[in-house]
């Protein structure tokens, strides 16, 4: 190898290196910050379906998720091969070849990457139009054709925007940098990740539902004394009008600093109970009061760096520019391979991330509940927010590590009992 096609190649050590100190410091930041003990001082032992559900509303759970499920597992699969297919064959680079003609390389990645994107949503559509049409069969949504064909273009201008940003920043720092590509493109991965948390409130959010403060009365002041309580300083509590998308009961906490909000599902007000509703905001301040959100962010920032140093290792392979007929990750035509190698680390990455939800999820849930010393209200709730979705209260085990990115119903019906037996 030549002196000048050396300093070319990317200096593979470093980035080993990199990578692996990137993994260290993520293990030991989710070891201090995530709450991984469910039940401190005991075991979480989860309610049988009967004693939560009726015959009935089982039978109908289960009987809506024996397809919907198949259906989901489908279109992840179909999405995964296709991006596979794309990256790791000649197949995405000559597509890429002939979408982006002679474009300079700064306007061939966003046709390029729109491209793929199209790809990828076309194959999975009819997929999706049947589980809308399924959700839309069992009552789950109302909304018309229209509205969710102009939500899935949101969703792909969304995601055509965040990618695009994704891969300049992996092109523009390997033509600059060939060799230290990966400590370019690592730095703005941890920019792009808590920037797109910050921002995605206010830019992206809008786009989906219409947002209003919670109207004066009672049950608001209501919900700032329990605020007080949990000693989290909120402005607002935005209601979202999200009866129009779905029957599903939900709230969240999106944002940090300066944007974060705490949101709360319009349909949720009106089909909960007051003190049904109050224990899931409760569940939602816990949230803030953690800074589940900015933590949440800041390891996936970690973990963004570890993900571009293996990222460049795999680009720099001889083996993968052979089968994907580029020239590493400064060649725009890479795309697809960038793309599929993503995809494969998310796959891989999926069961810890959601690991990691679940017990974040159940701190919250133990805040709630001790917050506002109801027991069977934050059961009944269970019960609610799941017979409205209809949740499959017993999902098969590996479907719920790899996807499930919250407890069981039945998990979280127990959890009342659960830490009455560990305080005993």
């Amino acid at each position: 190898m030549t002196e000048r096609a050396d300093r070319a190649r990317l200096a593979r050590r470093p980035a080993a290196i990199t990578g692996l100190v990137a993994a260290i410091v993520l293990a030991a930041a989710a070891a201090v910050l995530v709450p991984w003990d469910w039940v401190p001082g005991g075991d979480l032992e989860p309610l049988a379906a009967t004693e939560v559900f009726t015959r009935a509303e089982i039978a109908r759970a289960e009987e809506y998720s024996s397809v919907r499920r198949y259906l989901g597992w489908a279109s992840y699969a179909v999405s995964l091969l296709v991006a596979l297919t794309l990256g790791l064959t000649a197949a995405g680079s000559r597509l890429l070849h002939r979408a982006q003609g002679r474009l300079r390389w700064w306007l061939a990645v966003p046709v390029g990457t729109l491209v793929l994107l199209m790809v990828g949503r076309l194959v999975t559509l009819p997929l999706s139009v049947m589980i809308h049409q399924r959700n839309r069969d069992y009552a789950l949504s109302d909304q018309a054709w229209t509205g969710w064909f102009l939500d899935v273009a949101r969703s792909v201008l969304v995601s055509w925007v965040l990618t695009t940003l994704l891969l300049l920043a992996v092109v523009a720092a390997a033509r600059r940098s060939p060799r230290y590509w990966f400590a370019w493109a690592g730095g703005m991965a941890v920019l792009l990740t808590l920037g797109a948390s910050f921002l995605y409130p206010v830019l992206v959010e809008p786009l989906f539902n219409r947002f209003t403060p919670m109207q004066a009365g009672p049950f608001k002041a209501s919900v700032f004394a329990l605020a007080e309580r949990q000693g989290v300083r909120i402005d607002e509590v935005l209601v979202a009008d999200a009866s129009r998308r779905t029957t599903t009961l939900n709230a969240y906490v999106s944002g940090f600093g300066s944007t974060r909000r705490v949101v709360v599902y319009d349909n949720l007000l009106a089909d909960l109970p007051p003190g049904q509703a109050r224990v899931v905001i409760s569940h939602e301040l816990a949230h803030t009061e953690n800074q589940d959100v900015l933590v949440g962010t800041s390891l996936g920032a970690l973990g963004s760096v570890s993900g571009v140093c293996a990222l460049a290792l795999a680009l720099d392979a001889r083996w993968l520019q052979r089968r994907s007929g580029t020239e590493g990750a400064a060649d725009p035509t890479a795309l697809a391979a960038v793309l599929a190698l993503v995809a494969l680390g998310a796959a891989v990455s999926s069961p810890l991330q959601n690991t990691i939800s679940r017990a974040v999820e159940v701190r919250a849930d133990r805040e709630s509940i001790a917050v506002t010393g109801s027991e069977d209200r934050f059961i009944e709730m269970q019960r609610e927010l799941s017979t409205s979705a209809l949740n499959d209260p017993t999902p098969p085990a590996w479907s719920q590590l790899w996807f499930g990115s919250h407890p069981t119903a039945l998990q979280r019906a127990g959890l009342p009992a659960s830490l009455r037996r560990a305080a005993q």
